[in-house]
């Protein structure tokens, strides 16, 4: 389906290639799911096959008619009628699957994983290059968003996707990226908000950071922000916080 440049989106061409890379996922049968940006249903219809029940999100008109056609006959279908930003607090346990506008990467993975009730994971179609500063390594740097999330989540590349795999192809390459809540948190979910401060701080401000004691934690002074370790940003914040 083509779409209004407002709401700019790459589809997924396949339904055989949505079941695939579902397949990639940790979604089972008796799972919630959200598809963020549903378009005219290709992943919803694939998801409400998979699993106990689908909400599906969309804002466009055109799509919106489509997407109501489209999942008529799936009675575990439900369409909600907005934009990503404004949904509502999701209530109880779910996880989210989709291809959302690539704009929209870092906002939708800070505002879900920010939530009171955040997702037991997400599987979103995202830039490559977004993907990969979004994942902890020591061959690459990563961002400021990766150290934010990094004591909640897990974070790492399920699957590469092809141009061809959307309409319209995209310019850049894509891959499946996967955030999973962690089983065992790295800090308590009540330090959030004064462990985002701390971090956006030390990636804003060069002289504070470079005024921590890292040696003290193990951590190398020769290190910029983006080379740190999730486990060496939250020794930092803790030797910071119990100072």
């Amino acid at each position: 389906m083509s779409r209004n440049h407002l709401y700019a989106q790459h589809f997924l061409r396949s339904p055989r290639l949505v079941a695939e890379l579902i397949g990639h996922s940790n979604i089972r049968k008796n799972d919630t799911v959200y598809d963020l940006g549903a378009g005219s249903g290709v992943i919803t219809s694939v998801l409400a096959r998979r699993c106990k029940q689908v909400i599906a999100v969309e804002v466009e008109p055109v799509a919106l008619k489509k997407l109501h056609a489209n999942t008529v006959h799936h009675e575990n279908v439900t369409i909600m009628e907005s934009a990503i930003e404004s949904l509502r607090q999701p209530v109880g346990p779910y996880k989210i699957f989709s291809n959302i506008p690539f704009n929209l990467s870092s906002q939708v993975v800070l505002q879900f994983t920010r939530l009171a009730s955040p997702p037991k994971a997400m599987y979103l179609i995202v830039q490559k290059q977004f993907a990969r500063k979004l994942v902890p390594g020591n061959d690459h740097f990563t961002s400021l968003l990766s150290a934010q999330i990094g004591p909640w989540f897990s974070v790492r590349i399920r699957k590469p996707l092809r141009k061809i795999d959307f309409t319209p192809p995209p310019a850049v390459d894509t891959v499946l990226l996967e955030i999973k809540l962690r089983e065992t948190f790295l800090l308590e979910a009540d330090a959030q908000q004064n462990y985002d401060q701390f971090i956006e701080r030390c990636f804003s401000q060069q002289a504070y950071f470079a005024g921590l004691k890292r040696a003290d934690v193990g951590i190398s002074v020769d290190k910029i922000p983006s080379q740190l370790s999730i486990e060496e940003w939250v020794r930092l914040f803790l030797r910071k916080s119990n100072a």
